[in-house]
């Protein structure tokens, strides 16, 4: 019976994870003194890190700026662009800085600013490219962009074709590849990345006619808004909003994007060595041991329990199993970390993701230990019975240590691909090795480089385990009988 709870339960926080979300959920209000802002981190010239790790840009300039009017204190919380109106949403954070662009729809949807600056679009080509000269050139080519950008919505109204991409770097990859046409971005994240690599095999082959406006966005009926327009006011009226559009799009600011991609690749993977690592220590492998143990004793109980003779316990427990390898672990991730908060259920990160791969790896190695517990003899049952053993005590002493030894190999495998899915937290704000990563290759726009690193560090974890697992098996060969 505690098994029987125990499992129970397991499939109860499933329950609650998949149960459908009030679509109306009433907006807090921020902490007092404190906003919390939604950035990307990773996108120049508005959001990204120096070479001193320092968030800074445009637009984190702007807010910090306009926080300081209003007499509060700015928190910043690092997000990926296309989880960021899903992050507001679930109030991870109070309001999005990060160069949204002012449309009917969003308005209907957000608490929008008055804009803080009007940008223009430029269409990048390769450099041998002299078919497109102008937007309506577009009509009948692809464009690689990223799809909840406004520019998709520009290049797909002129009639391209949308190849869909994680970022901007990733969209100039592929253009400069030869897989996709042409891309269509905010002109000052264009200018930079020619100034910070001046030897790309692509160039500006015409701007957009129409200008885009970028707003400030919080939680429809949030209170913050207004108080954000009066501090967007006072730094306008004092010229420090002027200042800092200087410092980004004034006469500087190429010469200071091409400094800032002056330092050699090996440089930036030097310098970048360390953080990797604090990453990797603090993050990755916490995350992975913390969630695979969890994931073991959920695995057990319901294993166990998919055994039952009883119909209800193994019905629940294939219930269990069916719904988390029948759904993607990145779509369980999103439902626990931006669903839950809808439903007045908010959670840490870190925490969400722990709970996440726990319940994946909970369902698949349920699966393995089941397989392993029938792979011990029939007849190994009988004798702990015939010696006056229960169920408990002959599962214990008897059964899981032989089938220990069936389950270590696939469990080992399960362990390794934990490791490699722990980069999927990167998309729920947890900052391991991957996010790291992204953080650091920002500047200078080489994700390529980085992410062999990462992969590097990736690969010396796996091997570890691999070495472990190794041990293990041979440890359990000197028990078997010959």
């Amino acid at each position: 019976m505690p098994m029987l709870r125990r499992v129970l339960a397991a499939l109860f926080a499933l329950l609650v994870v998949a149960a459908p979300l009030p679509a109306n959920a009433e907006p807090a209000l921020p902490d007092p003194g404190v906003l919390r802002v939604g950035t990307e981190g990773v996108y120049q010239v508005y959001s990204y890190h120096d070479q001193d790790d320092k968030l800074t840009g445009y637009d984190v300039e702007m807010i910090t700026a306009i926080a300081q009017k209003i007499g509060w204190r700015v928190e910043f919380v690092e997000t990926p662009w296309d989880s960021m109106m899903a992050a507001l949403e679930a109030n991870r954070f109070d309001l999005v800085a990060n160069q949204v662009t002012y449309s009917d729809e969003r308005a209907a949807k957000y608490a929008l600013s008055d804009p803080y600056l009007q940008t223009g679009g430029s269409i990048l080509v390769r450099k041998d490219d002299t078919s497109i000269t102008s937007l309506a050139d577009l009509k009948g080519k692809t464009t690689a962009q990223s799809v909840t950008s406004s520019w998709s919505g520009v290049a797909e109204k002129a009639g391209a074709k949308i190849e869909a991409v994680n970022s901007f770097t990733d969209a100039v990859n592929v253009l400069a590849q030869g897989r996709v046409d042409a891309v269509v971005n905010d002109t000052g994240v264009v200018r930079n990345y020619l100034a910070v690599n001046p030897g790309a095999p692509v160039k500006i082959a015409a701007e957009t006619p129409d200008k885009s406006q970028s707003v400030f966005a919080a939680r429809k009926g949030s209170a913050i808004m207004t108080e954000v327009n009066r501090g967007l006011a006072e730094i306008r009226a004092d010229g420090t909003a002027e200042r800092i559009s200087q410092k980004y799009f004034g006469a500087q600011a190429e010469s200071r994007a091409a400094a800032g991609g002056s330092s050699s690749t090996w440089d930036m993977v030097r310098r970048n060595l360390v953080p990797l690592a604090e990453a990797t220590v603090t993050k990755t492998i916490p995350l992975t041991a913390i969630s695979f143990v969890i994931g073991l004793a959920i695995a057990l109980g319901v294993a166990l329990a998919r055994m039952s003779k009883r119909r209800a316990v193994s019905g629940l427990a294939r219930a269990y199993i069916s719904i988390i390898r029948g759904t993607p672990l990145l779509v369980q991730l999103v439902i626990i970390f931006f669903g839950l908060p809808l439903a007045g259920i908010s959670i840490d990160p870190f925490l969400a993701a722990v709970v996440a791969f726990s319940l994946n790896v909970g369902g698949y190695a349920a699966e393995i230990i089941r397989a392993a517990i029938g792979a011990v003899p029939r007849g190994q049952w009988e004798a702990a019975t015939t010696i006056g053993m229960d169920y408990r005590t002959s599962l214990r002493r008897i059964i899981l240590p032989q089938a220990s030894r069936v389950a270590t190999p696939p469990l080992a495998n399960t362990l390794i691909s934990l490791v490699k899915d722990t980069s999927l937290a990167s998309t729920i704000l947890v900052t391991e090795l991957f996010r790291t990563a992204q953080i650091a290759a920002a500047p200078t726009y080489d994700f390529f480089v980085m992410y062999v690193v990462a992969a590097c560090y990736y690969w010396v974890i796996c091997q570890v385990l691999s070495f472990v697992q190794s041990s293990l098996e041979t440890r359990f060969e000197r028990y078997v009988a010959r």
